[in-house]
């Protein structure tokens, strides 16, 4: 009985076993062509042409049209300061005097030598006429009165050293002496900056260089203020930033304003490039590889990897110059999920 039992037990079993993994067999089976029947949902876009223009906004910094550190040409002792702090002073205005009477004194004697040398010359140039003395006598004679005009000369350029004069009109900056200083070439004495104009200066990416050609309208902003501003281009560095492959400009602002201060902090707007019928794609649709662009195109139910050329951009769409036609339909969504010939069932299509 208990032989028959055990019989009886594996032959149920046994047939559990088989129905079972035949169920899987079938289960798998079915399975299969479904899952690779299934369509991809995403949603596409309908490539058509519309103006458009590339924006650019990039900080820039406000600077005075000229600025230069005033020091002395000279090492000496301050005898008379004027540096109006914060004023604006005319080109030419004297600022520092320094100690310079023993430069008048000797220019002083300077002279006294030249009057005494200019006589001597004189009656040796009579004498010369009468053979009274050789033409080398007369010629040592003129060459002393030249060598003390030089002397002279010398000495007045020191003394104009002395006087620290404006070198353009403009703003003061602060005092770093005080009256009764001695000071030497390497001493500050104050600055002074050209603020009547100003220059801005911005850095582009090397691929917008061509277009910061001379004279070229520019347009900002500064904090505190919506009013747009505006500025033309001066000049361009001559060579491109190695680390951060970039090109520095300078500009001339056009008109003064308050909120226009040296060193302020500027959002510059910078349009690119403009094209009235440009054949466009959403900027999400496009793939960027190592080498190139790609775009998922669809077709009859089926999509397909197209290479794409780009060109100017804005904020929502990327100009195409080659790799898709207009009115071809191109996926904008589920495009990790898409491989080359992928059924795909689209939701929505702009």
């Amino acid at each position: 009985m208990d032989r028959k039992c055990r019989i009886v037990i594996g032959f149920v079993l046994s047939f559990i076993f088989i129905s079972c993994k035949s169920e899987k067999k079938d289960s798998a089976a079915a399975a299969g062509p479904a899952r690779g029947d299934k369509a991809v949902q995403a949603e596409a876009f309908v490539v058509r042409t519309k103006p458009l223009s590339e924006n650019l906004e990039i900080p820039g910094t406000l600077l005075p049209y000229e600025e230069t550190e005033i020091r002395p040409e000279i090492s000496g002792r301050v005898v008379w300061l004027n540096i109006p702090e914060g004023s604006f002073v005319q080109k030419g205005t004297l600022l520092v005097k320094l100690f310079d009477n023993d430069l008048q004194a000797q220019l002083k004697k300077l002279q006294v030598q030249l009057q005494i040398a200019e006589k001597t010359a004189e009656r040796q140039k009579e004498l010369l006429k009468i053979n009274g003395i050789s033409q080398q006598e007369y010629d040592l004679s003129e060459l002393n009165v030249s060598n003390l005009n030089a002397d002279i000369e010398l000495t007045k350029v020191s003394i104009s050293k002395t006087e620290i004069r404006a070198p353009f009109a403009g703003r003061i900056g602060l005092k770093s002496i005080s009256n009764g200083a001695y000071v030497t070439p390497t001493t500050l004495l104050t600055t002074i900056s050209q603020v009547s104009q100003l220059k801005m200066e911005f850095s582009v990416p090397e691929k917008y260089s061509e277009y910061m050609r001379k004279g070229r309208p520019v347009k900002f902003t500064v904090a505190g203020s919506d009013k747009d501003f505006t500025a033309s281009v001066l000049a361009t560095e001559s060579n491109i930033e190695a680390n951060t492959r970039t090109l520095k400009v300078r500009t001339v602002v056009q008109g003064q304003h308050n909120l226009l201060v040296p060193g302020a902090f500027a959002k510059v707007s910078l349009q690119m490039g403009k094209n009235d019928r440009s054949l466009i794609v959403p900027s999400q649709s496009v793939i960027p590889e190592a080498r190139n662009k790609k775009v998922i195109v669809y077709k009859g139910g089926v999509a397909s990897f197209a290479v794409i050329t780009t060109g100017i951009r804005d904020s929502s769409y990327v100009q195409v110059l080659d790799g898709v036609r207009e009115g071809d339909t191109v996926l904008t969504t589920a495009l990790l999920s898409v491989r080359p010939d992928s059924k795909i069932k689209l939701t929505k299509v702009q």
